[in-house]
């Protein structure tokens, strides 16, 4: 990777990014509430959950046909492989947190002159991995680096929500981000080598949590 793509990645990983990951739990806060999650063990086994079975085998394959549809000019498969993507969200609030990231993104790379960017503004198929491949095919980000990006900026505020909380102390933040990032490698090299039949996950757990933060009464977090 060249270094100008290598800082455009690190511009998209990076905290600061205005599209507000820092609001949304991901059913974390439900799973806190319920004592599904109650301690730095149970964070780490949540999360990593997460990243093996769900992100490692939709978002990143996903992402991977659509860096490609958008290489390619396929307008059809780029469409196909959003609609799925939304599909495969399994409440309310994980389809809204996916699509409000997305636009916030659509809205920020349209102010950095992306062209092609605004049209997802109002479109309902936007999603933040859809966003996040328009960007690096625009900016010439290896897939790989990508992908890992993407893992990263998910995991990475996840357990941002988790020390808030649990609570847990920022020393043991950084430590379960430390072992999970570990992991970012090989969720990458298996969604990556996925074929389109084996694409989808399915996760009860996250989507009962999901869907009962809907209504719970208390909340810090907006999913």
């Amino acid at each position: 990777m060249n270094m100008a793509a290598l800082l455009r990645l690190m511009q998209l990983v990076s905290p600061a990014l205005p599209i507000g990951a820092f609001a949304y739990s991901h059913g974390l806060e439900w799973a806190r509430e319920a004592g599904w999650v109650a301690d730095e063990r149970g964070v780490e086994a949540w999360i990593g959950g997460l990243l093996r079975e769900i992100w490692g085998r939709l978002d990143v394959p996903v992402l991977r046909r659509m860096a490609g549809a958008l290489s390619s000019g396929d307008e059809t498969a780029l469409l196909r492989w959003a609609e799925l993507l939304q599909a495969c969200r399994e409440s309310a609030e994980l389809r809204a947190e996916d699509r409000l990231m997305g636009r916030a993104l659509a809205r920020l790379l349209a102010e950095l002159g992306m062209g092609g960017a605004a049209r997802w503004i109002a479109d309902a198929r936007c999603s933040l991995p859809l966003l996040w491949a328009c960007a690096a095919v625009h900016w010439k980000v290896p897939l790989g680096a990508a992908t890992a990006g993407l893992l990263w900026t998910y995991v990475e505020h996840q357990v941002a929500a988790a020390v808030k909380l649990v609570p847990l102390g920022q020393t043991a933040g950084q430590t379960i981000l430390a072992r999970l990032g570990a992991g970012i490698p090989d969720a990458v090299a298996t969604g990556l080598t996925l074929s389109d039949a084996d694409i989808g996950a399915a996760a009860p757990a996250l989507a009962i949590a999901s869907s009962l933060h809907e209504t719970q009464y208390t909340r810090l977090f907006r999913s």
